[in-house]
């Protein structure tokens, strides 16, 4: 009697154990931030960060909440965006028609990639080694772009100029000049691994023959940024293109520059957070 006591305590234990065992997964999504108030829930005003936690919770049938890589403001896109959450045990659909049912739920401005099975301490925040973000500006009137590109309408720029400029960002530096003021961060330090200017050409363009070079993209890949950072550096860079500033004024701002010695900030709709690495 003792022995089958026993062994219906243990099934019983192994059953809570199996479905109460918690696990976390990685999900990388893309988005158009055009009609969210960035990534991170905002009380009373849409949300990627909402969206995909409804999504979830929905298909998941409880309360969902994802962590995400860092945060994104109000109108800005990103594409590979990585961020994780937990459920009790495995999903009960197999990664590709989960993705497949996450999809039919979200709006059409939010796509999922994957959905897989990570460590259970991997953080997607606290775990990311590099970010990368991705400004784009165009020189001509074009319609196509608009919508994810900043008509930069001055007379001429020097890209050769902003190049020099922005090579003094390489390193680790102290940025409070780029950022926001009234930020929470702890620290404004940062380490910039890369950031250059260079031009391109828009798909509807090149199918065209058209081999311009109106188009231009920012680049800058860091461990971590503080906020409005990309977009007060584009603004500082493209009064270097202007000739309103040198090159080397960059190395002033960061020694001992604040926020109002920056140039301002460039509009969000053309910047995209393209990548994390971990």
């Amino acid at each position: 009697m003792q022995n089958k006591l026993c062994k219906k305590n243990n099934e019983i234990f192994d059953y809570l154990f199996v479905n109460l065992y918690i696990m976390r997964y990685r999900i990388v999504i893309s988005y158009d931030g055009a009609p969210f108030y960035g990534y991170q829930v905002q009380p009373g005003h849409p949300s990627v960060q909402e969206c995909v936690e409804a999504a979830l919770s929905r298909l998941l049938g409880g309360d969902i909440s994802i962590t995400g890589a860092g945060r994104t403001d109000t109108g800005v896109h990103a594409v590979g965006y990585v961020a994780h959450f937990d459920v009790d045990g495995e999903l009960p659909y197999e990664e590709a028609d989960f993705c497949y049912k996450l999809n039919s739920i979200l709006p059409r401005q939010i796509v999922v990639h994957s959905v897989a099975e990570a460590a259970d301490d991997f953080h997607a925040r606290f775990d990311a080694t590099r970010r990368e973000y991705t400004y784009f500006l165009h020189r001509i009137k074009d319609p196509f772009v608009d919508n994810y590109s900043w008509r930069c309408g001055y007379p001429a720029l020097d890209f050769d100029a902003m190049n020099q400029a922005a090579q003094h960002l390489l390193g680790t530096h102290d940025f409070s000049a780029f950022e926001k003021t009234g930020g929470d961060n702890k620290t404004s330090i940062c380490t910039v691994y890369e950031a250059f200017w260079a031009p391109y050409t828009p798909s509807h363009v090149s199918v065209m023959g058209y081999l311009g070079n109106e188009y231009w993209y920012f680049r800058i890949a860091a461990n971590r940024f503080l906020r409005n950072m990309v977009r007060a550096t584009v603004g500082t860079l493209i009064e270097v293109g202007r000739g309103r500033r040198s090159p080397d004024s960059v190395i002033d701002l960061l020694a001992s520059g604040t926020r109002s010695d920056a140039g301002e900030s460039v509009p969000a709709h053309a910047l995209f957070l393209s990548r994390v690495d971990y």
